[in-house]
């Protein structure tokens, strides 16, 4: 009988992980796990073309600090990822070490040393938004006289009705509609979370005539954006159908040319026009499904024409640099009086 060879610590970790400990134990999302994958297979293929080996032939004394950082600047330099990503990566790398270091004990120094890689400060840039105008003009380039365009019609305007992410919106489904008043729809999130949506009557119209024109049953599971092969739109697609009408856009509105856009601009978008309603913090939170009033404190700060509207309420500095009655310290003897005086 030929002898079975016995699987080292790395795959055996790395086959309960997956099998186990992501979906059993912590219940996390299919989406959270193939990025996992996807991490752990680009971190094995790049150790095994630096050591000269075979993936199968890989342990945990292979995966160093030091070849996880060099992995991370491989990322970042021939991969061209983005700092944001190069930290998602190096997130599920320590998601491993972390299970790693509890299953094998005896391996707890070298997981705590692939703990101890930092994560990289990220440049933290301005929330690129699209205006109204601008918005009608990306609107304005889709031609509703074929199936696709009536498809990314409804698309577009569901994503900027509802404030979803992409996977939200490319994962509903016909029984998530409510196409009766009140028109309405039902999100999944981030954490499996779910939210409901109200929808404008026109959103629920288009989407609608969607459902008849791809003979779609309202009460069935089928995804509701499709491609040419009737299969679910992807997150590739999205954006390829995003980038496309964001270019088109371009040539008729200057103000959008240095705007860096993504699929995540029309969610921003919602948000910014929502908050110029004058919709509170709290709602907007609940309506994009975020788990921090924190995270929706950003879009306070982005609205150009809030700022411009604190501006001009502002009384402008005189030529000596004062304002109208000069600087509340005037009265004092000195800036230090005045400072003890509050």
């Amino acid at each position: 009988m030929k002898r079975i060879k016995q699987a080292n610590t790395l795959s055996e970790c790395l086959y309960d992980f997956f099998t186990n400990h992501l979906s059993l134990i912590r219940g996390m999302s299919p989406h959270t796990i193939h990025s996992y994958r996807d991490t752990l297979v680009l971190l094995l293929r790049f150790v095994a073309t630096r050591e000269k080996t075979s993936v199968i032939k890989i342990d945990i004394e292979n995966i160093t600090p030091k070849i996880i950082v060099a992995f991370l600047q491989y990322l970042e330099e021939e991969r061209k990822n983005s700092t944001t990503t190069r930290n998602v990566r190096l997130a599920a790398i320590h998601a491993f070490a972390r299970f790693m270091a509890e299953k094998k004990p005896i391996q707890l120094e070298q997981c705590q040393r692939i703990l101890a890689v930092p994560f990289k400060r990220t440049i933290t840039r301005p929330i690129e938004y699209l205006e109204y105008e601008e918005l009608q003009g990306v609107f304005a380039t889709i031609k509703r006289t074929s199936v696709d365009g009536r498809r990314d019609y409804a698309l577009f305007v569901t994503l900027f009705n509802t404030g979803a992410r992409t996977q939200e919106i490319l994962d509903l489904r016909a029984f998530d509609l409510q196409l009766i008043k009140p028109f309405q729809l039902r999100l999944r999130g981030k954490g499996r979370k779910e939210r409901i949506c109200p929808l404008w009557p026109q959103t629920a119209s288009l989407l609608k005539e969607l459902l008849q024109e791809q003979k779609i049953d309202s009460q069935s599971n089928e995804y509701i954006f499709r491609n040419h092969r009737g299969h679910q739109l992807t997150r590739y697609g999205l954006r390829y159908l995003l980038t496309k009408y964001f270019d088109l856009a371009r040539s008729s509105n200057p103000t959008m040319k240095n705007k860096r856009l993504h699929p995540h601009s029309i969610r921003h978008s919602s948000a910014v026009h929502l908050l110029k309603s004058g919709v509170d913090i709290t709602t907007i939170s609940q309506w994009l499904g975020h788990n921090s009033l924190e995270t929706t404190n950003r879009y306070a700060t982005v609205d150009l024409d809030m700022k411009r509207n604190a501006l001009s309420k502002i009384n402008p500095l005189d030529k000596k640099g004062s304002g109208k009655n000069g600087p509340a310290w005037i009265k004092h003897e000195s800036v230090l009086t005045w400072l003890e005086s509050l």
